[in-house]
């Protein structure tokens, strides 16, 4: 079994900048595709970023595509995601992810997540 913990969510002024992190634990992530995926009242959870277990492969939504950056370190089981120029339209709840399938940019249905951390950006 695997846990995910995020970390650094918060309240930010529009165009500042926040990093996420997700933690894991519990057993190793080799081999699983990282994403991190939001979703606010009311919609349905989107997909944000997804990162290959190599790191070599990544893939974002338009929406955030030149202001967001995921990146990951196997050794410390932890993902990141930088999230810069932010807007209000980026409020939500972000969630982590591992998925063992990732292909043209499309994650498989994850196997784990993690609880979830609110990002809130005020205009």
């Amino acid at each position: 079994q695997v846990q995910l913990v995020e970390s650094g969510g918060g309240l930010v002024q529009a165009g500042g900048s926040l990093r996420l992190s997700c933690a894991a634990s519990g057993r190793t992530l080799s081999g699983y595709a990282m994403g991190w995926f939001r979703q606010v009242p009311g919609k349905e959870r989107e997909f944000v970023a997804a990162i290959s277990w190599s790191g070599g492969s990544v893939y974002y939504a338009d929406s955030v595509k030149g202001r967001f950056t995921i990146s990951r370190d196997n050794a410390q089981n932890t993902v990141n995601l930088q999230m810069n120029s932010l807007k209000p339209e980026d409020t939500a709840v972000y969630y982590c992810a591992a998925s063992i399938a990732l292909a043209m940019g499309v994650m498989a249905p994850p196997d784990y997540w993690g609880q979830g951390t609110q990002v809130t950006v005020s205009s």
